[in-house]
């Protein structure tokens, strides 16, 4: 997989800005993916990062660069984060299409395979 698994939508680049802007130091990116955990079996992971691995593709939107691990990758594919300022259910959000099931919150998963 050469190209990027996600799709991020300019609200979501936009307010990565903000956090960057605040949060970040040179060299600081942002990494997404997923890990084992949550009430559903795999968790959504976003954080500021300065460290990049081998195996980690990358994007750049405006400035920012949104980095994930090859194995996050696979569970990440055709997915679409997003970002809402709503004050109830606000804040990023992956859209993922290979979600079986997700848990009420949001934040994490059971994978459709």
């Amino acid at each position: 997989m050469s190209e990027f698994p996600v799709e991020v939508t300019p609200e979501a680049v936009l307010q990565m800005q903000r956090i960057l802007s605040r949060k970040g130091q040179e060299g600081t990116f942002i990494r997404i993916g997923v890990k084992g955990g949550g009430c559903s079996g795999l968790e959504y992971v976003l954080r500021l990062d300065t460290e990049r691995l081998p195996q980690d593709l990358e994007l750049t939107v405006e400035d920012v660069v949104v980095v994930c691990d090859a194995r996050s990758a696979v569970f990440l594919e055709g997915s679409t984060l997003t970002y809402t300022g709503n004050l109830i259910g606000g804040g990023f959000s992956f859209e993922n299409p290979n979600a079986k099931r997700s848990c009420g919150c949001g934040t994490s998963f059971t994978p459709a395979n």
